[in-house]
C-alpha cells in the first residue's frame, strides 16, 4: 500500500542542496551584519563623551554654631495689673484699649468730692493757726504771750499741715496712674462703677524688650553665660526669628528634671511678640567660622558621604569623586570638617547622572541669588 505523505514529504533532511543554500546566504549576511554595527558605533559616541547639564555650588565659609532646643514662656521686661486702693466710684477713663502710655499719665480718676472739701477745710484751718502764730510772735516782741503759748500755735499750725499732706495722698489714691512706659490692655470697668481694693481695672506691659524664660539641660550648665546668643520664633508670629541674648541663668537645678531656668531678652520695638506666647528657642553655643556646601551636593554610600567635586582637565570641565567628613546639619547646608577647600565647586543638581571624569556642562554656579528652578527650565526648553 502506498501513503501519501502530503507536504512533510520533501523536508530539507531529505534534499541535501538546500542545506549547501543555507550556509552561503550565512557566509553572505554576516559580513553585512557587522558591517552595519560598526557603522552605528561610529555615528553615535559613547555616552560618556557627552557633556552633562549640572548647576554647582561654591564651598563658602559661613560663621555657624551649635544649637541647643528649647521652648520658652514670652513675657513682658515690666507689667503690672492695675487696680485701686480705695472702694470708690469711678469719674473718669483717660485711656483706650492697646494704648500706649507713659510714664505717670493718669489712666482711671474716682470720685474725689469728698477729700476736697476736706482738703479746702484743712487749709482754712492752717490759715487760721498760721495768723495766730504770726499775731502771738507779734506779742512776743513786746513782751505780751508767753513762750508756751507760742509753742501751742506753731504745733497745731504743724498739724494742719500734717493734715494737708494726709488728705492730698487720699486724693492721689483716687487718681490711678501709669507708672512706667507700656501698652495698655482690655479696659474691664466703665465710668460710674465702683471699684473696690484690688478690683482688676487694667493690665500694663512694657513690650519694648521682651523677657524669654525657657529650661536647659543641666548638661550644658558650663556652656552657660550672660550674653550667650539664641534664636527664637513662634508659629503664632509665622515663625518669624527673633534674635537676642542670655540675660541671666537661675541659681539652682531643678532635682526633678535636672534642668535648669534661662531668662533671655528679645528687642521687641515693633510690639509683635505678645506676653504669654509660646516660642521655640535656639541657643547658640561654639559659634566658629567653617567651611559649608548645600545639603544637595551629599552623595552617601553605606556609612561614608561623598561628594562630585568640580576640576578642570584637559582644559574641559570634569568631574571628581571626593570622600568628605561631614559636621553639623544646618537647614539647607552641612559643615564639612575634612576633604574640601574654600573657593572648590561641587555638583548640586545632576550629581546623580554622573560619574567620574564625565565632561559637565556647568549650567550655573549656585551662590544663592539665582532661581534654580528657572535655570532647571530654561536648559528643559533648550
Amino acid at each position: 500500500m502506498l501513503i501519501d505523505q502530503g507536504p512533510y514529504r520533501d523536508t530539507p533532511r531529505n534534499h541535501p542542496h538546500q542545506n549547501q543554500m543555507y550556509k552561503w546566504l550565512a557566509y553572505l549576511i554576516t559580513p553585512l551584519l557587522l558591517l552595519i554595527t560598526a557603522s552605528i558605533s561610529v555615528a553615535a559616541p559613547p555616552a560618556k563623551d557627552k557633556p552633562k547639564h549640572v548647576i554647582v555650588a561654591p564651598v563658602t565659609l559661613k560663621q555657624i554654631s551649635d544649637r541647643v532646643e528649647a521652648l520658652g514662656t514670652a513675657r513682658a521686661t515690666e507689667s503690672v495689673n492695675i487696680t485701686s486702693n480705695v472702694t470708690e466710684k469711678i469719674t473718669r477713663i483717660d485711656f483706650e484699649d492697646g494704648q500706649l502710655v507713659k510714664t505717670g499719665t493718669v489712666l482711671v480718676e474716682l470720685d474725689q468730692a469728698e477729700e476736697r472739701a476736706e482738703l479746702k477745710r484743712a487749709q482754712a484751718v492752717r490759715g487760721e493757726r498760721k495768723l495766730a502764730l504770726e499775731r502771738l510772735q507779734q506779742l512776743e516782741e513786746r513782751q505780751l504771750t508767753s513762750p508756751d503759748e507760742i509753742d501751742r500755735t506753731r504745733l497745731e499750725l504743724e498739724q494742719a499741715e500734717a493734715t494737708i499732706t494726709a488728705i492730698r495722698t487720699r486724693i492721689s489714691d483716687r487718681v490711678i496712674r501709669a507708672p512706667f512706659d507700656g501698652v495698655v490692655g482690655l479696659r474691664d470697668i466703665s465710668v460710674g462703677a465702683l471699684v473696690e481694693t484690688g478690683d482688676l481695672i487694667a493690665t500694663l506691659d512694657d513690650t519694648s524688650k521682651i523677657k524669654l524664660d525657657f529650661s536647659v539641660p543641666s548638661v550644658f550648665l558650663t556652656e552657660l553665660s550672660p550674653g550667650l546668643k539664641i534664636k527664637a520664633r513662634a508659629a503664632a508670629l509665622g515663625n518669624s526669628e527673633y534674635s537676642g541674648e542670655v540675660k541671666s541663668i537661675d541659681s539652682r537645678v531643678d532635682p526633678l528634671t535636672r534642668s535648669i531656668q534661662v531668662r533671655a531678652l528679645l528687642p521687641n520695638p515693633d510690639g509683635s511678640i505678645i506676653p504669654g506666647i509660646l516660642m521655640q528657642v535656639d541657643l547658640l553655643r561654639n559659634t566658629r567660622q567653617a567651611l559649608v556646601i548645600p545639603e544637595a551636593s551629599l552623595v552617601p554610600l553605606a556609612d561614608k558621604q561623598f561628594v562630585m567635586l568640580r576640576i578642570e582637565k584637559d582644559g574641559k570641565d570634569t568631574v571628581e569623586k571626593k570622600q568628605v567628613q561631614i559636621g553639623l546639619r544646618l537647614p539647607g547646608y552641612v559643615e564639612i570638617l575634612d576633604g574640601l577647600e574654600e573657593g572648590q565647586q561641587v555638583v548640586t543638581h545632576g550629581n546623580s547622572k554622573v560619574q567620574p571624569g564625565d565632561t559637565l556642562d556647568v549650567m550655573a554656579v549656585d551662590d544663592g541669588s539665582i532661581d534654580i528652578a528657572d535655570v532647571i527650565k530654561k536648559q528643559k526648553g533648550s
